[in-house]
């Protein structure tokens, strides 16, 4: 690491999910075409195997990939556990718990960094879940950045919720949070499990306490949002942690933002239950805004009742859509997709008539949402998705089932008017009458449904201006990434 093209001017590491693991190698991509500094992203082998193969063969010199050794045996976890892909529910908490003892490799590596070349990195950009990343940064003389790859409410709604466990203080089930104005009620309901039980002596509090607390003293925060979209948010998490934020996204590929049709993919590794081509051919055959796109991300399903009900509604309603389908909650989601899980002939029929499309397992997202027959995404409302969705000016129906997403779907829906939530979380029950009728509000092309689009459309025309970068012209989020890289780089100890 002699040579300045082996210098390393940041060190990234993003917690071991899909959800973490992506926005941080599209933040390092970002800063490096920004910038020309050289970046290098720690992780365990696996997960760098994954981050490698996203990048189908065209690796970028910039960017380099360093391995943190970590062993899911000695923690309890099944061989090769590497990231929250495929893991049970019961498991999780002890996968987070474990995901703490990468504090000394991550410490080793970077006292390594630093002998190496004689200086520390500029900084160390940490995920919010790795608090331990501070006193590293620290003692190695250097400064900790910390990034949520969420968006500025949906951060503040998690962060407060698990230091202050609001909810216990309360018989009511609506409750308030602190941070946020009075006003701005929070339900049970919009708590997954974990945390709705948590006490501060459990499991999951043991972790996320100390972790989320050590990363409030971080030198400043990134968010994966745009200023102009989520000024209210941003507002209060500024208020909240006192500390620096730049709000740098949406981390979507430039292409996407700026061309809508264009043909660079990103397929984030994983392999399409249907080819991208045959994806749009069948779009191609509806009319504009007339398709219903359907996902619940990478790693979430509904329960066996649940998904009947939603094909049920969706025969009823009569509107096109495609739906990302795998195997219900009690179910291997990797296994293959059993037809009584529907109801009796559904695929047939759709496919008979042209209404429905359905791709087991993984679809190409952006295709379907940049597509001018995509009118509407009925969607989990994790934070990747509602960028893309956002950035396509495509309005949301929500169907919130863990982490922040609720909090995702409840700024949608009170602060942004670009969604209506069908129900929340896994163990809620729907009706195909209810399913028929949330469609045919949001898909209508007059009231609420129109309003929608237009507030969607407003917010897409935002997010584009935001990384506009002409010349003089920069938007607000390359005018913070600027920021950010000008204020780390004075602030060097």
């Amino acid at each position: 690491m002699g040579s300045s093209n082996d210098y390393i001017h940041i060190v990234m590491v993003p917690f071991m999910a899909h959800g973490h693991l992506i926005p941080f190698l599209a933040l390092a991509k970002q800063i490096h075409h920004q910038t020309g500094f050289n970046i290098a992203i720690a992780n365990t082998p696996l997960n760098i195997q994954y981050l490698r193969s996203t990048l189908r063969g065209n690796p970028i010199p910039g960017i380099h990939f360093l391995q943190l050794q970590f062993n899911s045996s000695d923690h309890g976890l099944p061989p090769n556990t590497e990231n929250t892909e495929n893991l049970s529910l019961d498991l999780i908490g002890k996968f987070f718990a474990s995901s703490a003892y990468l504090k000394t490799p991550f410490y080793n590596l970077l006292k390594d960094i630093v002998k190496k070349q004689c200086t520390p990195p500029v900084c160390v950009i940490a995920d919010v879940f790795f608090g331990w990343a501070v006193d590293v940064a620290n003692s190695l003389n250097t400064i900790n950045i910390t990034f949520s790859t969420g968006g500025a409410y949906g951060t503040l709604a998690y962060v407060s919720l698990w230091t202050n466990l609001p909810h216990r203080r309360t018989d009511n089930a609506e409750f308030n949070v602190p941070g946020f104005p009075d006003r701005c009620k929070f339900h049970v309901s919009q708590l997954h499990d974990f945390l709705r039980k948590a006490d501060g002596t459990d499991l999951w509090s043991k972790f996320m306490q100390p972790q989320i607390l050590s990363s409030l003293k971080s030198f400043g925060w990134l968010c994966n949002t745009v200023e102009e979209i989520e000024p209210y948010g941003l507002d209060l998490l500024r208020k909240y942690i006192k500390s620096p934020v730049w709000s740098i996204g949406p981390l979507l590929p430039k292409s996407w933002l700026i061309n809508s049709s264009a043909s660079g993919r990103q397929h984030a590794g994983k392999e399409p239950g249907t080819s991208p081509e045959k994806c749009v051919q069948w779009l191609d055959m509806h009319s504009d805004d007339s398709v219903l796109y359907i996902s619940f991300g990478s790693q979430n399903t509904i329960s066996p009742s649940n998904m009947m009900e939603l094909a049920t509604g969706l025969e009823k309603a009569g509107k096109p859509f495609a739906w990302v389908i795998r195997p219900p909650l009690g179910f291997d989601l990797k296994a293959e997709f059993k037809p009584e899980w529907l109801p009796e002939g559904f695929e047939d029929r759709m496919s008979r008539n042209n209404q429905g499309l359905l791709v087991k397992n993984w679809a190409p997202q952006l295709e379907i949402l940049s597509h001018r027959s995509t009118g509407a995404f009925l969607s989990h409302c994790g934070w990747n998705s509602t960028m893309e969705s956002l950035s396509q000016g495509v309005k949301i129906i929500g169907w919130p089932l863990v982490a922040e997403q609720a909090y995702n779907s409840k700024m949608l829906v009170e602060e942004m008017g670009v969604a209506v939530e069908l129900t929340r979380g896994v163990r809620s029950s729907i009706s195909s009458d209810k399913v028929k009728e949330v469609i045919e509000m949001v898909m209508g092309k007059e009231g609420k449904g129109r309003d929608m689009k237009r507030k969607a459309q407003e917010i897409a025309e935002h997010i584009m201006a935001a990384v506009k970068d002409e010349g003089n012209e920069k938007g607000s989020s390359i005018k913070a990434l600027d920021d950010f890289v000008s204020t780390i780089t004075t602030a060097r100890k």
